[in-house]
């Protein structure tokens, strides 16, 4: 088979990049597209070459690549992959749009559909100071053509995989298509397990609005007695910076080393956003760290609470100095029920070695579906991935529930 890969954009590495990598791992042969590709660190492409387009070449496409939003449609749209029998897209903006073929397999890796142009427009729009004005205007025609732009572009998918049940629900809502289920891989090698934990408790993320570090340090300030450390960077820096305590440590961006090093020590973790997944509090958990955690979002699915068995984490309810308080007080009465063994046993389940087999499981069982026009390129892929057992299925959400 010939394989093409499209990803969104290559700027920095995150979660998406990980999830690229081990498509890779899959696929090595593939050839890989993206919009534009400034990533310096070239791990997670095993040192391939990538196809970009026109935006590539645009005036500032380094610093201000997303200010293109309204051409990456047209874009996307312009890479020529008739050549390739099999597309896999890794979609969190418009990759999933790629122009393909009847003959063609096109498997998606939904990361999310566009949250800044579906359920979480109006948040955008607040964030960005845009509710008024010509300019808001402007901006809302322009969300409004890119969901039926997203809405229509996913007819074109064989099969979606979502990262989530949290992300498989809204593409049931957004997109009225059933998803696949396959949580991103967690490089739980990257983050050895620790046993001896320390009195701080830990967050780490880039400080944009709705990460809400904002509402972890102010609740941390509250308690002087408790020691807070904080690692990341972003515009929110300097309000954060102004609600801090002297029981709280903000230690800014810090290498990986740096920040496995916390994860491993922590008394906890603590994670307050409403997350589409949530690869970080996987990682404290791989470290057997426990996570208090916002309860909404991905979060339901990777943090077992007390009260089921083997719990590695705490809820809140709502995004609260109160609510907040209260998960923290309660880890404190109970945190001998959660054991660094437990978080680990959690974390593992979603290994980058469980995400390649229940992946190429599912491209398999796509290419079978399709290729009922004929020979079936599917006796070319080695199935060996699609026969040995996986930790769960890749059902459609509506047809199964996460059991831990």
């Amino acid at each position: 088979m010939k394989v093409a890969i499209v990803h969104d954009w290559l700027v920095a590495p995150g979660g998406a990049e990980k999830v690229l990598e081990q498509m890779i791992e899959c696929f090595p042969d593939a050839d890989l597209f993206s919009l534009v590709d400034f990533l310096e660190d070239r791990r997670p492409l095993h040192g391939k070459p990538v196809t970009t387009s026109f935006i590539q070449r645009l005036p500032l496409a380094r610093r201000r690549y997303r200010a293109y939003l309204p051409l990456m449609p047209l874009a996307v749209e312009q890479f020529d992959l008739a050549g390739y029998d099999l597309i896999i897209t890794s979609s969190y903006a418009v990759a999933k749009g790629v122009l393909v073929g009847p003959d063609q397999t096109h498997v998606s890796y939904v990361h999310s559909p566009m949250r800044y142009a579906w359920d979480l427009q109006h948040q955008y729009l607040r964030e960005a100071g845009l509710t008024r004005g010509p300019r808001s205007w402007l901006v809302r025609v322009l969300l409004h053509y890119l969901r039926g732009w997203d809405s229509h572009s996913a007819n074109s998918v064989d099969r979606l995989i979502a990262n989530s049940q949290f992300v498989a629900r809204r593409m049931m809502k957004t997109y009225r298509r059933e998803a696949a289920v396959i949580p991103p891989p967690v490089d739980v090698h990257e983050f050895e397990l620790c046993t001896h934990k320390e009195d701080f408790y830990l967050t780490a993320s880039r400080m944009v609005p709705y990460k809400r570090i904002d509402l972890i340090v102010e609740t941390f300030s509250a308690t002087p007695h408790r020691k807070l450390i904080v690692i990341g960077d972003g515009p929110e820096m300097a309000a954060i910076r102004a609600k801090a305590g002297p029981n709280v440590i903000i230690l800014g961006y810090q290498p990986i080393g740096v920040l496995r090093d916390y994860l491993q020590r922590a008394r906890a973790f603590i994670f307050a956003a409403e997350e589409d997944f949530g690869i970080v509090a996987l990682e404290a958990q791989a470290c057997g760290t426990p996570v208090i955690a916002f309860g909404k979002g991905g979060a339901l699915e990777t943090v077992v609470p007390l009260g089921e068995a083997h719990p590695t984490g705490v809820y809140f309810g709502r995004q609260t100095v109160v609510s907040m308080l209260d998960a923290i007080d309660r880890f404190e009465r109970q945190h001998e029920q959660i054991t660094p063994a437990a978080c680990r046993a959690n974390a593992e389940r979603f290994s980058a070695a469980v995400f390649r087999r229940a992946f190429m499981a599912e491209v398999t069982r796509t290419i079978a579906a399709v290729g009922a026009r004929g020979e079936s390129p599917a006796e070319r892929i080695d199935t060996e991935f699609a026969t040995e057992p996986v930790g769960w299925q890749a059902e459609p959400a509506s047809q199964r529930s996460w059991g831990r």
